[in-house]
């Protein structure tokens, strides 16, 4: 049976999902955009500052799951600018350090307008 996650240290779903499941000893995360969750608002400007939230807010997303951004064996990643690429792949890189599998696309677009999403599975 799925355990549903939440954290109120991540921002609430904007629609009706859950920010995680727990099923099988994996944790699939919804697609984190650059929400601040203390406002619930799309504060940074930049891709370079988009990732780090996005990425903060997996990380608390994880870490309610009871993993890591460590543990992470997959990551689909969304780009609403494929020039973004080496920019997001610099932040990318600072915190996905095991290098799990990844796939990256460009879409035309995010929700609010955001310049990166990103979606994790990882061992529980």
């Amino acid at each position: 049976m799925a355990e549903t996650v939440y954290t109120k240290t991540a921002p609430d779903a904007i629609g009706p999902y859950s920010q995680a499941k727990v099923v099988g000893g994996l944790v699939f995360t919804s697609g984190q955009i650059a929400i601040n969750p203390a406002t619930g608002n799309v504060e940074a400007a930049t891709i370079e500052e988009q990732t780090h939230q996005v990425c903060k807010n997996l990380s608390e997303v994880l870490k309610a799951a009871g993993t890591s951004i460590d543990k992470a064996v997959k990551t689909v990643c969304f780009l609403k600018n494929m020039s973004d690429f080496a920019a997001f792949n610099g932040v990318y890189g600072e915190y996905f350090t095991s290098k799990p599998a990844r796939s990256c696309v460009a879409v035309k677009e995010l929700p609010k307008d955001v310049l990166v999403e990103v979606e994790v599975i990882a061992e529980v």
